[in-house]
């Protein structure tokens, strides 16, 4: 059975915790180890981070072993296989013990120097701050992917969920709470994030190209990622399926009109008069177009029954094979 409680306040406060999922990404740990041990002592808050070890293949365990060992505020969650990413972010989140929870990736396209900036504003009153990518440096086509999903999400969302933002932010810890008591198998961080509500705002920044490595998100997992934002936060493609209804019964309906008209006034069309032509093409043609709607219709329910389906089944979201640095688990999925 499944539980989220609130976690158990370790007896020195933390001011930060910064969670960074991570997977295969043993050639960028020691750039972001360099780089967190340079930017996060210049916030002047006791801080510690929460790598997750999202079943990697390389040697990122290996490696987040040895920054433990080195410096207890690099604590670790290792999976007992590859969960995702959505899934790492939310155990991480799930840990943290901080006044203040940051989330960034581990291939430093993510600046920790640009929690500075998302502080101060925190510190104005808001609640959360979350990161606009203003540039990014992937090929024009994920340029274009991304602009038009990020654009497409916030026509048919029914929460408002900022333009251009990924899951790099710094929240309140009373975000977080409120983010935990959300136990989805098919999470969209950044939307949960946006549904909680409080203060929030953006600060635009741009997004640097990864430090080693290749992207862990081909082109399949964002378009999973990309259909679970859309089918968790908005009902609208079961609408679609209604509103082409009522369009193609409007389309039918017209045809029909016209073609007894053409018969009943047998002029000509396109050069045939209707007594020429027996409508075996214009009758294939149509029921292609039907049977195509019908199967897209099937196609937009049988998402959200897929998704239901895993809600259900109420399976862990993820399984951890160990932890390092982390006193109390008890709050873990079991």
């Amino acid at each position: 059975m499944q539980t989220l409680t609130k976690p158990n306040v370790a007896a020195v406060k933390v001011g930060l915790s910064l969670v960074i999922p991570c997977y295969n990404e043993g050639k960028s740990l020691p750039f972001l180890k360099e780089r967190l041990l340079t930017s996060l002592p210049d916030l002047n808050l006791s801080w510690e981070v929460i790598l997750v070890d999202d079943g990697s293949l390389d040697d990122t365990f290996d490696q987040l072993s040895a920054m433990n060992m080195a410096d207890a505020r690099f604590k670790v969650i290792s999976f007992s296989r590859n969960f995702g990413h959505q899934i790492a972010v939310c155990a991480g989140l799930s840990h943290a013990t901080g006044d203040y929870v940051a989330v960034m990736d581990a291939d430093l396209q993510d600046p920790p120097e640009f929690l500075a900036t998302c502080l101060d504003r925190l510190r104005e009153g808001y609640d959360v701050v979350y990161a606009i990518r203003r540039q990014r440096k992937e090929n024009i086509f994920k340029r274009f992917c991304y602009a038009s999903f990020y654009r497409l999400l916030k026509f048919i969302a029914e929460v408002e969920i900022p333009l251009d933002s990924g899951d790099f932010c710094l929240m309140r810890q009373r975000v977080v709470a409120v983010m935990r008591t959300m136990p989805e198998r098919n999470v969209f961080v950044r939307g949960l994030r946006a549904w909680s509500g409080f203060r929030q705002t953006g600060i635009e920044y741009s997004r640097a190209s990864r430090s080693a490595g290749e992207t862990k998100y081909p082109f399949r997992k964002l378009l999973r990622l990309a259909m679970d934002g859309m089918f968790a936060f908005s009902a609208f493609p079961l609408r679609l399926a209604t509103y082409l209804g009522f369009v193609i019964l409007a389309l039918s309906l017209g045809g029909m009109m016209f073609i007894l008209l053409w018969r009943i006034f047998n002029f000509q069309l396109f050069s045939h008069y209707p007594s020429e032509v027996p409508g075996w093409t214009s009758m294939v043609c149509l029921l292609l177009f039907i049977g195509g709607i019908q199967f897209l219709i099937l196609g937009v329910i049988g998402e959200f029954i897929g998704r239901i389906y895993n809600e259900v089944k109420q399976r862990p979201r993820w399984i951890i094979r160990t932890t390092l640095g982390l006193e109390d688990t008890s709050f873990k999925q079991v």
